[in-house]
């Protein structure tokens, strides 16, 4: 474990260093992941222009917002790996860490010796950990890819939206954030192994890899019905009732999961008689009729409105909730008693608050201690670390680092 220069970590992480080429937004969210739970990760970013996502809108006061709620916790280097010196200030810095994660096209760190077969066999007890988006082997391995991309090619645009005709992305970018979590994972998994042995490995995953597996069920039942799923808005296949209803002002969404919940719903509708028709009294039976019982329970729904309904199907035990906009997500009681959006300070937004990381640890707890770093901002103190401090302004001059 390398001990890192007193970042203020709690976290069950501290102490590990996390050397971070990744860009955009699968692996930023990883490594974010880390940083959240005390490593020291340091983000090696371009000299001129940094990580894309610095770039990306919407901005708010010279800022993005997705680097900041992605970039949190960590220090940045501005720092061009390409060149000699460059190299040699990256290897001094990979000697001195834990772990390398990195998310570059298939091929690129290899013209600089920075890939994961060289460094691994260099550093034996070196996790070193690749996110792609095709995965590391068939032909695909080699082309780029985004999220939206991958959702299309592992079928999950096919089953979201309203129709079929018009298949949907996901709202949030859930390939990113889950290879992000597959990533940290790894990773974590790798340095338990490493505690045990003492040796590193390489560990992989990748959106595409990501995608299939979040498609699990889907591609079972294929197996079973020989049918494509089609979209379902926010229908399940599996159950009925299940989705969105409009009330008199709102819109709401319930989930009936079994016969007990149905009948409970319907006592708190006040059409009891509606849990023992045959056409709906198990949910085989509901499923096959889910247009005609919607079309009842759409009209009920309808006289009240979403605050009246959202009481009396809590009450209940209905699993029950209004379709929240943003703007109600940020203020609502649930996401302020879970301290969830916490308050960080940045030198250019005041009063900036970032989700937190969804887990809670009661001995070693996850913690946002510092904003996204400005570009460079850590560049002179990370040199003085590895002792290249005196070669700070030969460095600039060259162009091979930035401040």
């Amino acid at each position: 474990m390398t001990t890192d220069k007193g970042n203020g970590a709690k976290g069950p992480l501290t102490g590990l260093r996390i050397l971070d080429f990744t860009t955009n937004i699968s692996g930023p969210s990883a490594t974010a992941i880390l940083a959240d739970l005390g490593a020291d990760v340091i983000k090696i970013e371009r000299v001129s222009k940094g990580d894309d996502a610095r770039h990306m809108s919407p901005q708010w006061n010279g800022e993005s917002a997705y680097f900041l709620a992605i970039n949190r916790n960590k220090r940045s280097m501005a720092l061009d790996f390409t060149k000699p010196e460059g190299r040699e200030i990256i290897l001094k810095l990979v000697a001195r860490s834990d772990v390398v994660v990195e998310n570059f096209r298939k091929g690129v760190l290899e013209k600089y010796g920075l890939d994961s077969v060289t460094l691994v066999r260099q550093y034996p007890s070196l996790v070193y950990c690749s996110l792609t988006a095709y995965g590391e082997a068939g032909k695909d391995q080699w082309k780029p890819g985004y999220d939206a991309v991958l959702q299309a090619r592992t079928g999950i645009m096919s089953i979201t939206g309203s129709r079929e005709e018009e298949p949907s992305r996901a709202g949030v970018s859930i390939l990113d954030a889950g290879s992000a979590m597959w990533a940290a994972v790894g990773i974590l998994s790798a340095l338990f192994h490493r505690e045990r042995t003492g040796r590193g490995q390489i560990v992989g995953t990748s959106l595409f890899e990501t995608g299939i597996y979040w498609m699990n069920y889907h591609l079972t039942s294929y197996q079973a019905t020989n049918r494509d799923p089609v979209p379902q808005g926010a229908r399940h296949m599996a159950f009925a009732p299940y989705g969105t209803f409009q009330t008199a002002d709102d819109l709401i969404l319930i989930g009936i999961s079994n016969d007990v919940l149905f009948e409970k719903l319907t006592e708190a509708m006040g059409c009891a008689e509606l849990a023992s028709d045959p056409r709906f009294a198990h949910n085989p039976d509901r499923v096959a009729n889910r247009e005609e019982l919607e079309q009842i329970l759409s009209a009920r729904f309808r006289q009240y409105p979403s605050a009246v309904w959202i009481e009396r199907l809590e009450a209940a035990g209905i699993p029950c909730s209004p379709v929240q906009k943003v703007s109600r997500v940020y203020r609502d009681p649930q996401t302020e008693a879970l301290d969830m959006l916490q308050k960080v300070q940045h030198p250019h937004i005041p009063e900036l608050r970032i989700p937190r990381l969804p887990v809670r640890l009661t001995e070693t707890p996850a913690e946002i201690r510092s904003p996204a770093p400005l570009l460079g901002q850590h560049t002179r103190v990370i040199l003085e670390e590895i002792g290249e401090s005196h070669r700070l302004q030969e460095l600039v001059d060259k162009g091979v680092v930035g401040v």
